[in-house]
Parts: structure tokens; C-alpha cells; sequence
């Protein structure tokens, strides 16, 4: 094997370890030999057998064929699959907040984001509409057959939950960000509430308007964070220092939700992948190809965080003109039942 993939495997391992535990310590444990000779595998002293290997790539869930290198124009993404999805708001969010707790264990990390439909991060600001949101995914994109006979019902948040959504908020606001957001900004999400209404899936029709509230207030949240150039959560204070949020408006469509991370230590992306699941890779060449479509993007781009009160009023007043269209919609409708 040649010494670079090998130094290749213990360098992924390190960045799974971060600073909780030793090379020497963490290894001896999982291939059953003493630090000392992990440390010489580590220094390539010591090749690696075949069965450590399978090992420590299973443990660590590293790829070896990226190692090996499998050619030019493919790339190697994870997944969460649906299988392990129990549908619950708090596992969902659960998932988010150990990738987001991983990400902050690394130095210096920021993200790139551009946003398809609904930044979802930021949607956490109103649980209420992150709850419909996955209902949606679940019972009619996915059609999962607990929810073939349910109608969207109102419940209280649990406080497990609103924690969780909290904590990624805050893992979110401390890691410098830089979107780029397009006219088509909860267009779809605004159609789904309106479907749902027209379709009865409501128990409650007049939670449709709810909704709707609800959305009028995340966009008024976005405009006050893109007003400062500062993230936080809704209902508090902007930081003095920090949360840096930059926000950019494409006057085309974003094709498709792409997260970038970029850390000292290493960087990857995150793509959408059936509607509310994910692909992830830290490909070298397929990340940067789409970090050269993304500067392009934001060269392209208006910047409407703190500079532009001109642009940034005309970009808000737009959505919230077609949020409350819908909402009209809906309130007409009801007062002729």
C-alpha cells in the first residue's frame, strides 16, 4: 500500500478524533495492538494489513476507493439513508446538530450557502413552521404510510425539541456565513401550506393562516439580520461582535440548496438530495468546481446585508407582498365557507 494513502487514512481518523483522544490511545483499542505500534503505523514505519484497514475504515466510516483515488469526474458521497429516519422532529434535528457540533470542532470553520426555496437553519427560528415542513416531506413527497391518514394537526413543541433547535441556532450564528438568496424564497413552502388547505389535510383550516403569520415574521427576521449584518435568534439581541451574516440576493434562481464548509483543517459540501435529505462529500475536485459556480454566483450577486437599504427593502417588500397574497387567498376562502 502506498505510504500516502496510508498517511491518508490517519489523517481522516484525526479529524474524527479532533482533540477528545490520542491516536495512540484511540486505535490501540480498535485494531487490538499496543500505542506504540499504532504510532509506527502512524509514522510508516509499519504498513497497515489488509484487516486493519477494513477495520479502521469501518469504525471511522472512511472510504477507502476515495483514497485509492477512482478517477477523474467521479466522486464519493455519504448519506443519511430514509430507513434511518423515524420521522420525529427531534431526531431530524438531532442529526443537524451533531453535523453542526462536528463542524465547530474544527478551527476557523465558515460556510457558503446558497439557498433553494427555504434557508432551513434559519427556519428554526420558528419551530412551528420546521414541524410542517417535515410532515410535508414525510407524508407527500415521501408517502410514508403511518401518515396516509393523517391531517396536519397543531401540537405544542416539546421542550426537547425547542432546545435542540435552539442549540443548532446558536451552533449556526457563531460560524461565520456568506448566502446567496433568489426571488423564489418560500414560493414553494407558501404553495405547500396552500395545497394542504385546499386539499383539507389541515384539521384545523385555520391554521393555515397561522402558518402563514409565522412566515411574514421569519421573513421580517431575515431582513432585520440582513439589516445588521449579524445573526441571531429570533426574540434576542444582535451580538456586538461576531455571528457575521452576509447576505446576497441572485435575481435568477438557485438551482439547487448547496452548503460549503471550509475549515482550517479540512472542507467539504453538503447538497440537497430528495428534497429534505443531504449528500456529502470532501472531494477535492468536484468541491472545487462548485466553489468556482458559487463565486461566480455571488460575483453575480447583489450584496444586501447593511449596504443597499434600497435593494434590501425592495427584496423583502416583495416577499412579504406574496406571503400575505397567499394568506389572502386562504382568508377569503374561509369567510365563504
Amino acid at each position: 500500500m502506498k505510504n500516502n494513502i496510508q498517511a491518508q487514512i490517519f489523517q481522516q481518523i484525526k479529524l474524527r478524533i479532533g482533540k477528545q483522544d490520542s491516536i495512540g490511545n484511540a486505535l490501540s483499542e480498535i485494531l487490538h495492538i499496543s500505542p506504540d505500534a499504532v504510532y509506527r503505523r502512524y509514522r510508516n514505519e509499519t504498513p497497515l494489513t489488509a484487516s486493519e484497514i477494513q477495520k479502521l475504515c469501518q469504525y471511522y466510516d472512511i472510504s477507502f476507493d476515495k483514497l485509492a483515488d477512482i478517477g477523474q469526474g467521479k466522486a464519493l458521497f455519504d448519506y443519511p439513508p430514509l430507513t434511518t429516519y423515524d420521522f420525529s422532529l427531534e431526531s431530524y434535528l438531532e442529526g443537524i446538530r451533531d453535523r453542526f457540533l462536528h463542524l465547530k470542532s474544527f478551527t476557523n470553520p465558515k460556510i457558503t450557502l446558497a439557498i433553494n426555496n427555504v434557508q432551513f437553519f434559519q427556519l428554526l427560528n420558528f419551530p412551528q413552521l420546521v414541524r410542517f415542513r417535515l410532515f410535508f416531506w414525510a407524508k407527500t413527497h415521501l408517502q410514508m404510510e403511518k401518515y396516509a391518514n393523517q391531517k396536519f394537526v397543531h401540537q405544542k413543541i416539546s421542550s426537547t425539541t425547542f432546545d435542540l433547535g435552539k442549540e443548532i441556532l446558536q451552533l449556526y450564528n457563531q460560524i461565520p456565513s456568506v448566502e446567496i438568496y433568489d426571488p423564489e424564497l418560500m414560493r414553494g413552502f407558501m404553495r405547500q401550506i396552500w395545497y394542504y388547505y385546499k386539499a383539507h389535510l389541515f384539521e384545523d383550516p385555520n391554521y393555515a393562516l397561522f402558518l402563514c403569520d409565522r412566515a411574514l415574521l421569519f421573513v421580517g427576521h431575515l431582513k432585520d439580520q440582513a439589516t445588521l449584518g449579524k445573526k441571531f435568534i429570533f426574540g434576542t439581541s444582535a451580538p456586538a461582535q461576531g455571528n457575521d451574516y452576509q447576505m446576497y440576493v441572485n435575481e435568477t434562481i438557485n438551482a439547487e440548496a448547496t452548503f460549503v464548509y471550509e475549515t482550517q483543517e479540512t472542507s467539504g459540501l453538503f447538497i440537497t438530495h430528495n428534497i429534505l435529505n443531504y449528500l456529502h462529500t470532501t472531494d477535492e475536485n468536484y468541491l472545487n468546481d462548485t466553489k468556482k459556480t458559487l463565486d461566480k454566483q455571488l460575483a453575480n450577486s447583489s450584496l444586501i446585508s447593511e449596504v443597499n437599504e434600497k435593494e434590501r427593502n425592495s427584496y423583502f417588500h416583495d416577499l412579504e407582498k406574496m406571503i400575505r397574497s397567499f394568506r389572502a387567498k386562504i382568508e377569503s376562502d374561509l369567510m365563504m365557507e
